[in-house]
């Protein structure tokens, strides 16, 4: 068989376009060395191996998946999602781009001072069913957050219609759009709890809001809490599951716990 029938058998949700880029770019080693001749012939006993790439991403994203149609990351702490005014290179968006060298669509946001995952579609089409899948939400997303207090019940559900005023914050209000999270307290201590939280609906900064009117404020939530402490806000998108628009086949992607997560003491 040549080198191309072996790539597709071994990666079949690859197109023969991604392949041969794959082995344009040096990406593709038979036998230990770079091979571009798509029409190769190879055997079983050839060793055929698909490396890395060679360009270097800024390491407040890393990758968690990419194939033809979507690339989802693992954004740090302290960094956009998308430029801004006053943000233009500095963000997951930018970062991704320049590493795949092609634009994306953006098809979610986390804030700023959020870490954990994000997905990018590559073409238009992916884009609009994502989006369609968020707009239904259609999608499961839980995060770990780290907040003041012990919640009473540790399990339960916030519900309100929640709106964005002059000042550019959210409140619960009359005339907003509804928004439901389900929280469960997972750990506990002398001052804080850690919760997972799961969204139903995704309002711009719906789990901030509905656990700061709670009472029980994210530990370092500068605009609804208490102010910077520890460093940063402890809020952590952990998982993201949908079914691919493209295969059909339901994905989930999980990003680690940071380690400020794991060695705070609560």
């Amino acid at each position: 068989m040549t080198l191309l029938e072996a790539l597709r058998r071994r990666y079949p949700d690859s197109s023969s376009t991604t392949l041969r880029q794959w082995m344009q770019s040096d990406r593709v080693r038979v036998n230990g060395a770079p091979e571009r001749n798509a029409r190769r012939e190879v055997s079983e006993s050839d060793r055929i191996e698909v490396v890395a790439k060679s360009e270097k991403i800024d390491p407040r994203v890393r990758i968690l998946f990419e194939d033809d149609d979507l690339i989802v990351a693992d954004k740090s702490e302290g960094i956009l999602t998308v430029p801004s005014e006053q943000v233009r290179y500095e963000t997951a968006q930018t970062f991704l781009e320049k590493y795949l060298n092609r634009e994306l669509h953006v098809v979610q946001r986390l804030d700023r001072d959020t870490s954990g995952v994000l997905v990018f579609a590559k073409n238009a089409w992916i884009a609009e069913r994502l989006r369609e899948l968020f707009a239904a939400h259609d999608i499961d997303r839980i995060y770990i957050a780290i907040v003041h207090g012990k919640l009473k019940p540790p399990s339960g559900t916030f519900r309100s219609l929640l709106s964005e005023g002059d000042d550019l914050r959210v409140r619960s209000a009359a005339g907003g759009k509804e928004a439901i999270t389900h929280y469960r307290t997972i750990a506990s201590g002398r001052s804080h709890s850690m919760l997972e939280v799961t969204l139903e609906t995704g309002r711009r900064n719906q789990i901030r809001v509905h656990l700061s009117e709670a009472g029980h404020p994210i530990v370092g939530d500068t605009m609804y809490g208490k102010g910077r402490e520890l460093g940063r806000l402890f809020l952590h998108a952990k998982l993201l599951g949908f079914v691919h628009p493209r295969t059909g086949v339901k994905v989930s992607f999980t990003a680690e716990l940071p380690r400020e997560f794991r060695e705070v003491q609560l």
